[in-house]
């Protein structure tokens, strides 16, 4: 196997790791034997547990020596809960390392140099557009900028209505896209709506597998307003993440009691998504919209202060999927918008 393969195959890997790991990164990384078979592939483990590397290099076993190590971070080079990677990998006597990302984070970079200097040949910036756009990106965001990456999610008709007049609302898409949303749900940190939504609506917020399972993962549940929640809340039960009360209309103050979390989703309503908009605090866009004109009731997104187009957001699409009969719009913060920050 050749190495951008390999880091492909790291890549997926990685999204095992997406929200089990948090704070840590979600690494995934491969070894290859001497003669380039695959030997071990591994992700980051929950806090504590061991990273990506480690997790490959028992894989491998001794078929890691004279191997090579495919990683889509740069192996760490610092003692915390787990030991260095970049002495695993010198120990289990690899003798090349290719990683994708050069560790942002002083406390943990330096690795390359410890490898190169115990005569590894060691190679940075393999596929690092692709990585920096995969799993790592949340990790990466809340590096760069303090803070999770955020993510706002709409599920509306073509006319961007939510909700009919009646206060109906479910369904507005079908089973692909909603199968697609709880996926991503699964590898979430923590899912954001608003106390109307949640007294309104009475969600869950769980992730939940296609025949109604529960994933392994669960997404902490985020109530933001001021009103108090029934006892029998829905967003109260223990099947789910843990319950997150913030006592405030600021997106800020969410983002402040997540101090762990690397990818946060605002689900709604329309005004908590608003709030987020206008605070400049969303990163992407998940638009799942479905072929069908409501004609009338509640729009997706109430931005307030918005009188003319030169006050709209702009993203920049990045892909379009088709799920079932919906299409899924994903959407990135413009770099018009960024360059501003």
């Amino acid at each position: 196997m050749d190495i951008v393969a390999a880091m492909d195959r790291a890549v997926e890997a990685s999204f095992a790791a997406m929200g089990v790991s948090s704070p840590n990164p979600p690494v995934g990384a491969v070894i290859l034997t001497a003669d380039g078979t695959v030997a071990g592939v591994g992700a980051t483990q929950p806090p504590g547990g061991p990273h990506a590397e480690v997790m490959a290099l028992r894989a491998a076993g001794e078929a890691a020596r004279g191997g090579t190590a495919i990683v889509t971070l740069e192996p760490c080079n610092h003692t915390g809960r787990t030991g260095p990677c970049s002495q695993a990998l010198i120990e289990a006597g690899v003798v090349e390392v290719h990683y994708a990302v050069s560790d942002p984070n002083p406390v943990a970079a330096g690795g390359a140099d410890t490898l190169r200097a115990a005569g590894i040949r060691v190679t940075g910036g393999v596929a690092v557009d692709a990585v920096e756009n995969g799993p790592l990106r949340p990790w990466l965001t809340r590096q760069r900028l303090g803070r999770p990456m955020v993510t706002a999610k709409i599920a509306a008709g073509i006319d961007g209505r939510i909700v009919a007049p009646d206060g109906t609302s479910q369904w507005i898409t079908g089973p692909a896209a909603r199968d697609h949303a709880h996926q991503q749900r699964s590898r979430l940190d923590a899912i954001v709506i608003g106390t109307g939504t949640a007294l309104a609506d009475n969600p869950t917020l769980t992730a939940r597998t296609a025949d109604g399972g529960l994933y392994p993962h669960q997404p902490a549940r985020v109530v933001l307003g001021h009103r108090d929640l029934p006892a029998d809340a829905n967003v109260r039960g223990d099947t789910g993440g843990p319950l997150v009360c913030v006592d405030s209309h600021h997106p800020a103050d969410v983002l402040s009691a997540l101090p762990d979390a690397l990818w946060v989703l605002v689900e709604g309503g329309p005004h908590i998504l608003g709030a987020f908009f206008a605070a400049d605090l969303v990163d992407e866009v998940h638009a799942y919209v479905a072929p069908m004109v409501l004609g009338a009731g509640r729009s997706s997104v109430e931005i307030p202060g918005v009188t003319t187009l030169d006050d709209a957001r702009r993203f920049e699409t990045r892909e379009v999927t088709t799920l079932g009969s919906d299409i899924l719009i994903a959407l990135d913060r413009s770099s018009r918008a960024s360059a501003q920050d």
